[in-house]
């Protein structure tokens, strides 16, 4: 089972590596089917330290000042997640959140431009804390919100993001009385395989930085919400 969820964990750490998110969206609906234990606490745990390393690897591109309004609509949106957790059934919730990122990727192919301004960064964290909360599969508003920018950029500003709004996540899930000692321990057993995958994905960023930062983006969004609206209505 450890050899099964860290190789899912470390296709996502690979694809997050390269693309700047994926890991949770990859790996999260996945985990949930081999072992409903290491979602969304053990993952959310090590999605955290990952995203660590790849802000440190292109340190100096995060637009941090998008970080900080991304973050002020997470607090709320992780308020609301616990409580989606406990008010809302898992299959109706998972079938929500699948919807809402194919809606936005679609809108993204035809007519939605969206930049990375106050506004729009503070109503995608809102959602990114709901959907990272309650599913840990917070990347895509913000992700999308960053599409139209650079690779470095990207991949920076969404690890700063990951990294500083998944220990708010967890914050909320401390206090609520959902982090237990198995769920740490089950992290630890799974980072030393996206550390690996972060590895694999350095020289795959500079293949998609050649304009296919973008499409990337959109097709990991589109792929994981389809794969977590699969296993709930299976």
């Amino acid at each position: 089972m450890l050899l099964l969820a860290g190789t899912i964990v470390l296709g996502g750490a690979i694809v997050q590596g390269s693309v700047g998110f994926g890991m949770n969206l990859i790996a999260a609906p996945l985990l949930a089917i081999a072992d409903p234990v290491l979602v969304p606490v053990p993952l959310l745990i090590t999605g955290s330290a990952f995203a660590v390393l790849p802000l440190l690897r292109e340190r100096g591109q995060a637009d941090w000042r998008g970080v900080r309004w991304g973050l002020f609509g997470r607090v709320p949106g992780a308020v609301i997640g616990v409580a989606a957790l406990a008010l809302l059934p898992g299959k109706w919730l998972a079938v929500l959140i699948a919807t809402v990122v194919l809606i936005s990727v679609g809108l993204s192919l035809l007519t939605w431009h969206p930049t990375p301004v106050p506004g729009t960064l503070f109503t995608a964290g809102l959602f990114s804390g709901v959907f990272g909360t309650a599913a840990a599969v917070g990347g895509p508003p913000i992700a999308l919100v960053y599409q139209h920018n650079a690779g470095p950029t990207v991949r920076s500003t969404l690890s700063a993001y990951f990294a500083l709004g998944s220990l708010l996540s967890l914050g909320v899930l401390l206090l609520s009385g959902q982090v237990q000692g198995q769920q740490l321990l089950a992290a630890a057993a799974l980072f030393p395989f996206a550390l690996l995958g972060f590895l694999i994905s350095g020289p795959l960023r500079h293949l998609l930085d050649r304009g296919r930062t973008r499409p990337a983006l959109l097709l990991v969004a589109a792929f994981s919400a389809v794969v977590l609206l699969f296993k709930a209505l299976a």
